[in-house]
């Protein structure tokens, strides 16, 4: 019976008219291989890089609200009744700590929060400052700390931050976080394009939809993992790289780059001046000399006697009063000038749901407004700059934000262990018992199309050289991966 079915097999074939099939090209104007090593190699080496940068991100995000549990007694008060002048808050403060010179008042923004009254001191590291809480109704200090940055951040949360920035090793560990930050963003995309290609191709075959964006449950083993690896980073890719880009405005390296390129563009955030003109009193009664100090009609560079703080504290509410009938009010840190010549500076301070934060500087013996920075004039890309690291940080829409972050995290902490599963399971079942998942094939970049190829390399040099760790880790996968193939061939 099976012969038949081959002769008519052969009739067929010699009667058929229709052109002959063209063979398929293959890999050869495909992408696809050259992405899919690409992303092997990437995913296994610096995946550890990533997975702590993903469960230290994951407590930095809810860092802000962690905060307010461990220092609630610092940070919030029995509201007993009025606030007492914030010159009053201050000196209550002064008397904890008369060895340092306050710098800066935060007062409370509302009822049951304490004031936060800030001292420089030259024992404490850079960004450091040290702060004295403050009951506003009673003037009584309730406790101290140190704090650190412009968020004024608390032990705790500090602790928290420099794990996720640099694994408390100092510069040397921030490399760690840049190379993170660095690959992220072309794992992502590299991924989103890969699983894409994957349905269509599995639309063509079968014939029916693919699941893109839900996991297939049908599977099991190995086909389930790569469901769940695919779908889950699909969803996330948007995410991992706006991540990438605002981590990598904090590094240092790829950080310098985009400082030069934010200032060659003009986009860099525009500061508020609070220097001042000669006056009379603007040397604390030392005789003057018109302001030139060494600095060519500029402001002298002593500091001031504790005289002249003292007239500075007892000037700060009536400069924020002034600031408030200017439209910087709410939550704000007011500057306390330290030498002459220097305006105090009322600044809005980074707040959930808050998206402008203006500031002003004050003359606070004339009571005069000697700048207004709003932030309507900032430039829109200083705008985006600001708003992107307040959504990095769960700044920006408080508990919402913060719990979006760490779902972000355990989402990425999943899909990368994901993968090492799926890598386990490619791995030989017979031979050594150390054997590992094979790579995809060799020669991806000599299978692209010579143009594509020479696209390739350009922008992978033109990338490498903005962001330089990837350029040189990317080096270095390349040498590794030489060497294997040199060493194989030796062996064969």
């Amino acid at each position: 019976m099976a012969a038949p079915e081959i002769e008519r097999g052969r009739d067929s074939s010699l009667s058929d008219t229709s052109p002959p099939k063209q063979p398929d090209p293959g890999p050869a104007r495909s992408v696809r291989p050259l992405l899919m090593r690409l992303h092997f190699y990437a995913g296994i080496l610096v995946a550890p890089f990533i997975l702590v940068a993903a469960i230290s991100g994951g407590l930095y995000a809810v860092a802000p609200s962690l905060e307010q549990i461990v220092y609630r007694d610092y940070l919030h008060v029995d509201p007993t009744g009025p606030a007492v002048p914030i010159a009053d808050q201050i000196r209550a403060a002064q008397q904890e700590r008369p060895d340092l010179t306050v710098s800066a008042i935060r007062p409370a923004p509302e009822p049951g929060d304490t004031t936060r009254v800030l001292f420089t001191d030259p024992s404490l590291g850079e960004s450091e400052r040290f702060a004295v809480f403050v009951d506003p109704a009673t003037a009584r200090p309730v406790g101290e700390s140190i704090v650190y940055g412009s968020s004024s951040a608390l032990p705790v949360r500090t602790w928290i931050s420099q794990l996720h920035r640099h694994l408390h090793l100092g510069e040397p560990g921030r490399i760690y976080s840049e190379l993170a930050a660095s690959w992220m963003w072309v794992i992502a995309a590299g991924g989103v394009c890969l699983w894409w290609d994957r349905n269509r191709k599995a639309r063509r075959r079968t014939g029916s939809s693919a699941r893109l964006l839900s996991v297939d449950r049908s599977t099991s083993g190995r086909a389930r993992t790569v469901s769940w690896h695919g779908v889950v980073g699909i969803w996330i890719a948007v995410a991992l790289v706006f991540l990438s880009a605002t981590g990598l405005t904090w590094s240092k390296y790829a950080g310098e780059n985009v400082s030069a390129l934010r200032t060659s563009l003009s986009w860099t955030t525009p500061q508020i001046d609070s220097e001042l003109g000669p006056s009379p009193d603007a040397t604390g009664g030392h005789g003057g000399h018109d302001g030139h100090g060494g600095h060519g009609g500029g402001s002298p560079s002593v500091a001031d006697t504790p005289d002249l703080v003292a007239t500075n504290v007892s000037r700060i509410d009536s400069v924020l009063a002034t600031a408030q009938e200017n439209g910087v009010d709410g939550a704000v840190e007011a500057s306390i000038p330290a030498k002459s010549g220097t305006a105090f500076t009322v600044a809005q301070t980074r707040q959930p749901w808050v998206f402008s934060t203006d500031s002003i500087a004050i003359d606070g013996s004339s009571g005069e407004v000697t700048d207004v920075l709003r932030f309507a004039q900032w430039p829109l890309a200083a705008k985006l700059t600001s708003w992107g690291i307040q959504l990095h940080m769960g700044l920006q829409f408080g508990l919402l934000n913060q719990l979006a972050l760490a779902a972000l995290a355990v989402a990425l902490v999943s899909v990368i262990v994901r993968g090492y599963v799926m890598w386990w399971r490619r791995r030989p079942t017979r031979g050594s018992d150390w054997a590992m998942g094979r790579p995809p094939r060799r020669g991806a970049l000599r299978s692209v199309h010579p143009a594509l190829a020479i696209g390739v390399l350009a922008v992978a040099a033109a990338v490498g050289y903005f962001v330089p760790l990837l350029g040189l880790s990317l080096l270095a996968f390349l040498l590794v991966d030489v060497l294997v193939a040199l060493r194989t061939r030796t062996r064969a």
